[in-house]
């Protein structure tokens, strides 16, 4: 079955290095050195993968220059404010930020991306290939608006919508575990429960102790 990511990525240099390294024989069946005419999977999101990007308050972007320089940014809002618009598309608001404008000139002449999602804390990331149009919210209120994001104070100047060409799971290897503000006191709230719930029985141990010790007095 065809992996259309490993597809992608695997150009005649890749595949090189790949048989240089000894990898060759276990992507051969994937990326279409054997066979091209097979079933294709990995081409359309999935429910494990619309969860995933729902639950992300931010993600890496990577495009390329008319000159031929990579570029990656990170974006970043509340959780969510990637959408999952359909099972090939994905949307978000464009926010306004440095107003360098890279990644929008960049894909202007090339279309092209790719996107990181981690989840540090539980060592997981998503790569997606991607082709990505910019819309000005003038020119599409209607669009804008649908991927706006509410009570978030930031001034979408786009709509930004990506053709989802192809996505991959990573593995978890050397992904270092961190946390976000909100994940810690989800963590640490248990713990603070189980704090107040020690202080109220030494409280509770302590008066007891105190009326044994006055009526033995």
């Amino acid at each position: 079955m065809l992996h259309k990511w490993l597809e992608i990525a695997s150009t005649p240099s890749v595949k090189a290095a790949r048989e240089h390294y000894g990898s060759a024989v276990q992507y051969a069946r994937l990326d279409g050195t054997l066979d091209r005419t097979g079933p294709v999977r990995n081409d359309r999101l999935g429910q494990a993968e619309s969860d995933f990007i729902s639950g992300r308050d931010g993600f890496y972007l990577a495009s390329v220059s008319e000159t031929g320089w990579p570029y990656v940014q990170y974006r970043g809002g509340p959780a969510g404010f990637l959408r999952v618009v359909d099972d090939r598309t994905l949307g978000f608001a464009d926010f306004r930020g440095n107003r360098q404008y890279v990644t929008t000139g960049n894909v202007a002449e090339n279309d092209r991306v790719s996107l990181f999602l981690m989840d540090y804390a539980h060592q997981r990331r998503l790569k997606i290939f991607g082709h990505l149009r910019m819309i000005d919210a003038s020119a599409d209120p209607e669009l804008a608006a649908s991927l706006a994001v509410p009570d978030y104070a930031a001034r979408s100047e786009r709509a930004a919508l990506i053709r989802v060409e192809a996505f991959d799971w990573n593995c978890p290897q050397h992904i270092t575990p961190r946390f976000t503000h909100e994940e810690l006191e989800q963590a640490l709230a248990t713990v603070r429960e189980e704090i107040e719930s020690l202080r109220a029985e030494n409280q509770r141990l302590r008066h007891w102790l105190n009326r044994g010790a006055g009526a033995a007095g």
